[in-house]
């Protein structure tokens, strides 16, 4: 069966040409080691990202059923440099630079085999997205027995105090 073409309109095909045009550049310029074309000013897609460097830290926190109705709320958090929608952003990326020291990282959940507590923190929850130190983060955290207490301990201020 023979193959069908549609055309392309021809003033269509110079948007296309130059598409293909800069991707290869791109591709090019990331092999001579040009800082333009590092994945990181090329992900960004504006040239700002490329003219201060890497993208800052950025977690995105959705925290419920705190007790405290200043506590239940959804906030960004920017760090390195500290900034966002939280209240206090230099002292909460403090916070998360000590609790991330070394190889410790509270964004994995608590182990199975984990012997904890049977303490219960109450019933809040905090949902933490976004990227931290380079990598991708999807955290739950809860307060439902003495490992997940001191998992959310570990993060105040980042995470809220409860009642």
């Amino acid at each position: 069966m023979p193959r069908r073409t549609v055309p392309v309109p021809f003033r269509v095909r110079p948007l296309l040409t130059l598409t293909a045009v800069s991707t290869a550049a791109a591709g090019l310029l990331s092999l001579v080691g040009a800082p333009e074309a590092t994945a990181e000013s090329r992900s960004a897609g504006a040239g700002e990202a490329a003219a201060t460097g890497p993208a800052a830290d950025e977690l995105m926190f959705a925290v419920s059923h705190t007790g405290r109705a200043a506590g239940d709320r959804s906030y960004t958090l920017r760090c390195h440099p500290a900034g966002g929608r939280h209240a206090a952003p230099s002292r909460a990326c403090a916070a998360l630079d000590r609790a991330t020291a070394g190889k410790r990282d509270p964004f994995e959940p608590v182990s199975a085999d984990a012997t904890c507590t049977m303490i219960y923190g109450g019933p809040a929850r905090a949902h933490v997205t976004g990227t931290w130190r380079g990598r991708k983060v999807d955290a739950w955290f809860k307060r439902t027995n003495g490992c997940e207490i001191a998992r959310w301990n570990s993060l105040i201020p980042a995470l809220p105090r409860t009642s």
